[in-house]
């Protein structure tokens, strides 16, 4: 009897929502202790904030249940809120894994567009404790069939909704005041996302999220044609002319762009086991026919992959949450390079890729850029092992693209995504190299990363001897980047031993020097190369490119600058408004020297001054650009003799058919390398080892193949030429 009197209060209405509210909170605590580490290092307001944060709106939210009387609304109300909160979190836990971010609306809001192919990377990172997440679900299930537990019928007074919420309003409250006394304006300044969810919990940063979002959509309904004007005064007053010495040095040469999926600077010239991880790589990287930086960093947010490719392609930032593609692309103004070359000098362009067309939305993103072609999965085979769960693999991406690239009209501005180098960087056996041996850490993750590294180092291998063979190679330059970190910092330790550091003296120092990516511009018959040192950035390629090809950009809206002009600076911003300089590196809110690595911590009046100004540098170029992107202001800005992109033009369906039908009507007029062979194929001087290259097709794929245009030239659509 005492057993059953001391439990029976979770039969009550009250005892059933408090029971909810501590689950809440216990899941909350299990993602900040085992996946978010925000403990680690956290002020004792920060420890108390993280206690109390997940109560208050666990509690008004599923408080919500008390203001319907009946049973068969309160216990529905109640257990869809419970779900909605354990979700919450659950998908953060596995967003956080990932990207080291907490997810924000605007990402919830595009998942569609970037939710293809992530099965494999979501299976990887999932954890044996996340069984407690969703354990109590089952649990329930059965103490309320077997009638240990039950539907309270009698309804709770009328005053306990009110009363509940108000209890929630005050404990959030409290909250609020905790972290405003700790980090004054906490809220209207918007720090990182780590530090709103130590203070304020996920749900709260959840709602500010949207709000926020919901102020971007209005902010820009609200947008003026005179907004444009402080983005055009940054601009001039911030443009770095074009270094004389490189200047048009190639213009009117073939263009590739080569998007190093996940690929990082520190795989350079690395050796595992007395092996090369990447010598082809190496090669170009140290050839004096190669401008190489190795201070080159990403900047990308949470839109990863497509804010790297939009700085590289409009010299903007991503969006400070979520993904600019995903969100916004759809009807987002850009000047884009594939727009700008076809405008000044006649290029055709178009984008390689072997995952869906609609991930990240490139399909609609690509027509507003001026993109006239995209070869997306629809134009491959992809069956059986060809693919991973990101796309066709790299070697047979660079194999089978041969047929549409040799009928591209030159010069080209031509872009291949690769996507073997991606998390969790796991490579089928017949696919890794007997003769590389990858490291041994404890973590799968590092291990693979060199195993896929050194996969796609063979790729672009293979892929310069096609270009040498076909002619293209002297008629081209070759730009390759890598478009983000490819090891998290929660996995940085394991790696240490790998780069020779000692894992226990890791810190966010080490964090920061490792978002190094590499950054090469290789012009084949020029001799004048080397490694350069400059400080930089993906928001600096594009106008480092266009001055290369002999474009003037002062015109564009850009806003980087030339990475080899003399008048630029060398203040590189990350997206989260961190910072680094040849001198320091700003990132946690601690400032250190690069030459010791160690934290200062009582600076000069001097290095204040200089930090300060700094600080104000790169709040205003993301200032900036999150005007001029959230606001669409390139809409009410048109450079003299511009033409803007027509979107409505544009269909990524039949692409060979097109091509072909073009150059048969350019006939002896035709500059494509098809035409210059006699039209005779070019895929035979190509060599592979793939092992799939041969495999016939099957019914089965690792990705779902989704073209919004419909997809290539078996469907017998239109073959009427992108213009």
């Amino acid at each position: 009897m005492m057993h059953k009197g001391r439990f029976s209060w979770i039969n009550t209405r009250f005892g059933f929502v408090m029971v909810l509210i501590v689950l809440v909170w216990a899941k909350t605590q299990l993602a900040n202790i085992m996946d978010f580490h925000l403990y680690s290092g956290a002020s004792i307001i920060q420890v108390i904030t993280l206690l109390l944060n997940p109560i208050p709106i666990a509690a008004l939210l599923i408080g919500i249940a008390f203001y319907f009387r009946k049973s068969k609304l309160f216990y529905p109300v109640a257990i869809i809120m419970y779900l909605i909160n354990t979700l919450l979190i659950h998908l953060n836990v596995i967003y956080y894994r990932e990207f080291t971010d907490f997810m924000s609306v605007a990402t919830m809001l595009g998942y569609n567009k970037v939710n293809q192919g992530l099965g494999a990377s979501g299976f990887a990172l999932t954890n044996i404790h996340d069984l407690l997440y969703w354990i109590d679900v089952p649990i329930f299930i059965v103490l309320f069939l077997l009638k240990k537990m039950h539907f309270d019928k009698q309804a709770t007074t009328k005053f306990m909704g009110f009363a509940f919420s108000t209890f929630a309003i005050f404990g959030a409250m409290t909250v609020l005041v905790l972290g405003e006394a700790d980090r004054p304006q906490l809220i209207t300044r918007q720090f990182d996302s780590k530090m709103l969810v130590k203070y304020l919990g996920i749900d709260t940063y959840t709602v500010l999220d949207g709000i926020k979002t919901h102020g971007v959509t209005e902010m820009r309904k609200s947008a003026k044609k005179s907004d444009i004007d402080n983005v055009l005064s940054y601009v001039n007053n911030h443009y770095a002319d074009a270094n004389a010495k490189y200047a048009g040095m190639a213009k009117g040469k073939n263009v590739f762009v080569i998007h190093l999926e996940s690929f990082q600077q520190f795989s350079l010239d690395l050796k595992v086991n007395n092996q090369a991880v990447t010598p082809n790589l190496n090669n170009i990287y140290h050839s004096d026919s190669t401008i190489a930086f190795d201070n080159f960093f990403h900047q990308v947010g949470q839109g990863k992959t497509s804010d790297a490719e939009n700085m590289l392609e409009t010299s903007t930032f991503g969006l400070p949450q979520g993904s600019l593609f995903a969100t916004q692309g759809n009807n987002q103004t850009f000047e884009a390079m594939p727009n700008i070359l076809k405008q000044n000098g006649g290029y055709s362009s178009a984008v390689f890729h072997g995952n869906n067309a609609s991930f990240w939305n490139r399909s609609n993103v690509y027509k507003n850029m001026g993109y006239q072609y995209f070869f997306d999965a629809s134009y491959y085979d992809t069956s059986g092992d060809k693919a991973t769960g990101y796309g066709l693999k790299d070697k047979l991406l660079f194999y089978d693209s041969i047929p549409y690239l040799e009928k591209l009209q030159q010069p080209f501005y031509a872009k291949y995504i690769t996507v073997t180098n991606h998390f969790p960087y796991s490579l089928d056996n017949e696919d890794k190299d007997p003769n590389f041996t990858t490291t041994n850490t404890d973590s799968d993750v590092v291990n693979g990363y060199f195993e896929t590294n050194h996969y796609l180092d063979q790729s672009i291998g293979e892929f310069y001897n096609y270009l040498k063979k076909s002619g293209l190679y002297n008629k081209s330059i070759i730009v390759l980047y890598g478009d983000h970190y490819g090891i998290s910092n929660s996995e940085n330790k394991q790696l240490a031993s790998v780069l020779g550091k000692d894992p226990s003296d890791w810190n966010d120092f080490d964090n920061a020097q490792l978002q190094r990516v590499p950054f090469m511009i290789n012009i084949p018959g020029w001799h004048g190369g080397g490694i350069n040192h400059t400080y930089g950035g993906e928001i600096d390629v594009m106008p480092t490119l266009l001055h290369l090809l002999g474009v003037n950009t002062k015109k564009y809206v850009q806003l980087g600058q030339d990475l080899l002009s003399t008048k630029r600076q060398q203040v590189v911003a990350f997206r989260d408004k961190d910072f680094v300089t040849p001198k320091y590196t700003y990132t946690n809110h601690v400032l250190y020297d690069n030459a010791t690595g160690e934290a200062i911590k009582n600076p000069s009046k001097k290095v204040k001054a200089q930090v300060a100004k700094y600080k104000q540098e790169v709040r205003q170029q993301l200032s900036v650009s999150d005007n001029l992107n959230q606001k669409d202001l390139l809409r009410f800005y048109k450079p003299k003799g511009y033409k803007s992109v027509n979107a409505s033009d544009y269909n990524y369906s039949n692409g060979l058919a097109k091509l072909q039908r073009l150059d048969k009507q350019l006939g002896t007029g035709s500059t494509s390398l098809w035409h210059e062979r006699g039209d005779k194929k070019s895929q035979s001087l190509y060599e592979t080892d793939a092992p799939e290259k041969d495999k016939p097709k099957s019914d089965t794929s690792r990705i779902q193949q989704v073209n919004p245009d419909g997809g290539d030239d078996t469907d017998g659509g239109d073959d009427t030429p992108n213009p």
